[in-house]
């Protein structure tokens, strides 16, 4: 009987589930597609609001931080950022010495002026936007350096810093109080001209604040005029341009009408940096350009330069 060759044997193996699952790889990119390495992506950073500000003049981004205690003045180039009433009130006056007047008076809408938008709506619009301004400007008695002085700000962000019937008034009377306390008078301008709104009502706030600074300036008492940008219109035709001393900041558009109109009307190419302060001052219309900076150092040594003359004038 022939012999049958072995039985081959068999061996199972179970099936055993790897005890760490291998990482998935990504798949293959379909041909003439290159692939994308998300990993190798670098994220943009964002930047939060509120830290950084681009100057409009050097486009040098400057650190919100650093641009307030710099008075907000660029500190590369010297452009002089918009600034509020009051921060100009706390960088000119000694700590805790300034006492405003009037500062519940607000304006009414007089005429029941109507058109796109309602005066009286603008006025509640501005209010809600700032909570520490009734209108467009800001006075008070106030101490810089050694000198009790009467001090009126005005602020752009009011309506445009418009002088209605309000400011007029509130400017009136501190030349007023001024004038009976012996006191010298700054009033600080930034403003569109007379407010629109209020008619004539605002137009004859031109004749009254001049004919109060005519009554001060009969007792011998000095009134400095400081122009900001902007410095336009009714106001720039009316106090701000009769100081004794007329100060001005640098860059700053200071004029009556605008030089559009100035231009459209005349049909004539106006001359480089017209209506400007450095321009102003080369042809003899403010006697300096004082840097925001240097403003109260300055204000102080004119101060003091004007009441040793009025001691003279008395002695002699």
């Amino acid at each position: 009987m022939a012999k049958q060759p072995p039985k081959r044997r068999t061996i199972g193996f179970e099936s055993i589930e790897p005890a760490v699952t291998p990482p998935l790889l990504p798949p293959k990119p379909a041909f003439g597609k290159k692939p994308s390495f998300e990993s190798g992506k670098t994220r943009k950073k964002e930047i939060p609001e509120g830290l950084w500000t681009k100057c409009p003049s050097c486009e040098e981004m400057l650190f919100d931080k650093e641009l307030d205690e710099n008075l907000k003045v660029c500190a590369k180039c010297g452009h002089h950022f918009p600034i509020g009433s009051r921060e100009r009130i706390h960088s000119l006056v000694e700590t805790c010495s300034f006492e405003e007047m009037d500062a519940q008076m607000e304006a009414v809408d007089i005429l029941g002026f109507t058109g796109a938008t309602s005066y009286k709506s603008k006025l509640e619009s501005y209010r809600k936007k700032s909570t520490t301004l009734k209108d467009a400007v800001v006075t008070g008695i106030g101490t810089i350096g050694t000198h009790r002085v009467g001090l009126g700000v005005m602020d752009f962000s009011f309506l445009g810093g418009s002088m209605g019937s309000v400011v007029g008034e509130k400017l009136t009377r501190l030349i007023e109080k001024c004038t009976k306390k012996s006191l010298p008078v700054i009033i600080i301008s930034s403003s569109g001209g007379a407010r629109m709104y209020e008619g004539m009502f605002s137009l004859m706030q031109m004749a009254k604040t001049c004919g109060a600074l005519a009554h001060h300036a009969v007792q011998r008492l000095p009134y400095l005029s400081v122009l900001t940008h902007p410095t336009t219109a009714g106001v720039m035709a009316s106090y701000a341009s009769v100081g004794d001393l007329i100060l001005a900041e640098p860059k700053a558009m200071i004029g009556f009408a605008g030089p559009r109109v100035i231009k459209d009307t005349t049909q004539a190419e106006l001359p480089p940096g017209f209506q400007t302060t450095e321009f102003l001052l080369d042809h003899g219309l403010i006697d300096a350009i004082v840097s925001r900076r240097e403003m109260k150092t300055q204000l102080v040594t004119y101060l003091d330069f004007m009441r040793t003359r009025k001691s003279a004038d008395k002695v002699g």
